[in-house]
């Protein structure tokens, strides 16, 4: 009963200020359990005028997926990723995951301004109008992926190939004797956090631009590439 659920939980159902209204966020949600704080989580962040990608794990199992399924169902602007991963903690998957849900946003009816990623363990401590002066102060037009020069102790993360293994309920990463080229395109390469708050010009940017594309070819048998792969592409000249 999606009228209960929005009165129940108390789901704000209009913008709250005239800035906020002219200023959508896209969020990007990579969920695999706990659905009592997805929900939390979700009411907290919820405005009308933005827009949610929520990515669930495809390991989860059938009954949380349609618990998620249902609660997405209420809302016009809320929607589950078109393809979904066997997320694998520190794989390329992970990074895989806020591609596609990327690739289902830039073709959103919605326009948004800026792209922010959580997780399901994630909880706000700033309002959606904090947010938005936030960005508009110091980062208009800028995004935010923290980061500097690959570090010596992290240099291994890049320097060999990685796997992904997930059979009967197990899943990690592990490395191989292979040993990786080089970047492609000479590129120098960043680490940092996974997290980001990228405008939509640059999400349009890594999912057309060759380099953007060679890189994530690159990255496939890295190390959590999702802390180098934004890092790396945001210090581009230009």
């Amino acid at each position: 009963n999606c009228s209960m659920v929005l009165k129940t939980l108390h789901f704000i159902t209009r913008p709250l200020s005239d800035e906020e209204g002219n200023f959508s966020l896209a969020y990007i949600i990579t969920i695999h359990k706990e659905l009592e704080m997805f929900v939390k989580l979700l009411r907290a962040i919820y405005m009308p005028q933005n827009i949610y990608c929520i990515h669930v794990d495809e390991k989860s199992p059938k009954d949380y997926k349609a618990a998620v399924q249902n609660i997405v169902n209420c809302f016009e602007n809320i929607f589950i990723s078109s393809k979904r991963e066997n997320v694998v903690y520190a794989g390329f998957s992970r990074l895989q995951a806020d591609i596609n849900c990327m690739r289902d946003l830039v073709h959103s009816k919605i326009q948004w301004n800026y792209v922010i990623n959580l997780c399901g363990q994630d909880y706000p401590i700033k309002t959606n109008k904090d947010i938005i002066k936030y960005i508009k102060s110091k980062w208009n037009g800028k995004n935010m992926t923290p980061g500097v020069v690959q570090p010596l102790h992290l240099k291994h993360r890049t320097q060999v190939s990685y796997r992904e293994y997930v059979r009967s309920g197990v899943s990690y990463v592990y490395p191989t004797k292979n040993i990786k080229a080089k970047p492609p395109h000479n590129l120098t390469i960043y680490f940092g956090s996974a997290y980001y708050i990228l405008t939509k010009e640059f999400v349009e940017f890594t999912l057309t631009d060759p380099r953007a594309k060679d890189l994530l070819e690159w990255s496939r048998d890295t190390y959590s590439p999702d802390e180098h792969y934004w890092v790396t592409l945001n210090r581009l000249n230009g």
